[in-house]
């Protein structure tokens, strides 16, 4: 049995940063915040819905650990479309993604 792409990829989730022993905090969980809501919109530039659902997901969690003056120092840009712009296209009130296969 041959992997996917997406199996591939998952296995290679022990290198992800956010995965590391010790929780993110300070300086650190801001930079990656920043780096998730980057690797989001560029997933969105290139048109990969489902690949920028997971990021923005991801970025939301952490984002929302961050305290009010922590989040002032994530850029402004970036901010309006984790909160606003994406929520549009994938917000609650939007069907949910469906498999890539087809019924028979």
């Amino acid at each position: 049995m041959s992997l996917t792409r997406y199996d591939r990829i998952r296995n290679l989730s022990h290198l992800s940063m956010a995965n590391q022993d010790a929780p993110l905090t300070g300086e650190a969980l801001i930079k990656e915040v920043c780096r998730r809501i980057r690797v989001a919109r560029s997933y969105w530039d290139a048109h990969n819905n489902a690949a920028c659902r997971g990021e923005r997901d991801r970025a939301i969690f952490l984002y929302n650990t961050l305290s009010k003056e922590q989040k002032e120092q994530i850029p402004q840009v970036l901010r309006v479309w984790l909160r606003y712009r994406s929520e549009k296209y994938f917000g609650a009130h939007r069907t949910s993604p469906k498999s890539a296969r087809k019924s028979k």
